[in-house]
């Protein structure tokens, strides 16, 4: 039996697995959906639909699966979806989607999201990311697998940050950011590339070298952005794994429609 604790309230409609926890005071609705392993601190508040997969740790008071906060939006069907093996801290708030866009807010699996993170309706943030304290992403915001997003950071709506990329503390990011690079400020620009992320990934000394002569000649050759696109495309075949991050970096640049931090 799910361990349910006395105060809580859960709606007849909401499916709990077997050994859920849910804490005291907290309140879960109808549509909701939570797997096997799952925590639910005190006085959170999930409302449905919304779909947390397995082994997440939901520390008290967040609030996931919320209408979204948009003004077009009039009480359409969407969800919010959560994998597995997040801990999500304390007082943060997911929203569900809209139908402007695929009608889902998504989160992926072993995501670290510190105290008050916002992720509004939209957002799509992939697997083993680190949001910290404080991090805001707008409406349809995207976030690869291993980004870190500093604390304080906002993010305008309808930007990318790509896979392994990092922002600093207090970012202010209104252009997407590329995949391994380190961007700060506001106004924003980049500082370098992720090195210490990747070497902790386990890329090759080669492969690292490969992701700085990509970051030389998008930031520090005065290439033109199509210049560059075709100087990183002539590097295909020069390291063992590097093509992939090749493709990684030119398909993400390849999709903006915001421009890039430059």
């Amino acid at each position: 039996m799910s361990a349910i604790h006395a105060t809580a309230i859960v709606d007849p409609a909401a499916e709990l697995a077997a050994d859920v926890v849910i804490g005291p005071y907290a309140i879960v609705g109808a549509g909701v959906q939570i797997d096997l392993g799952t925590t639910v601190g005190a006085h959170c508040v999930i409302e449905g639909p919304t779909r947390i997969g397995r082994d997440n740790r939901i520390f008290s008071h967040a609030a996931l699966g919320a209408a979204p906060q948009d003004m077009k939006y009039g009480g359409e069907p969407t969800r919010l979806e959560i994998g597995d093996r997040n801990t999500i801290r304390e007082f943060c708030t997911f929203n569900r989607g809209t139908a402007q866009d695929e009608g889902v807010t998504r989160i992926g699996d072993d995501n670290w999201v510190m105290a008050y993170v916002h992720i509004a309706h939209d957002c799509q943030v992939g697997s083993r990311t680190i949001l910290a304290n404080n991090a805001t992403l707008a409406g349809h915001v995207q976030v690869g697998d291993w980004v870190i997003v500093g604390g304080l950071t906002g993010v305008h709506q309808f930007c990318r940050v790509g896979a392994h990329a990092m922002t600093a503390f207090q970012s202010h990011v209104a252009q997407d950011v590329p995949p391994f690079m380190m961007v700060g400020g506001n106004p924003l620009s980049a500082h370098g590339f992720n090195v210490e992320g990747l070497r902790r990934r386990g890329f090759s000394r080669e492969r690292i070298a490969q992701v700085k002569q990509m970051h030389r000649m998008l930031y520090r050759d005065g290439l033109t952005l199509e210049a560059a696109r075709e100087a990183i495309a002539a590097l295909r075949g020069s390291v063992d794994g590097g093509d992939e991050d090749i493709a990684l970096l030119l398909d993400f640049l390849a999709a903006g429609t915001r421009g890039i931090v430059r």
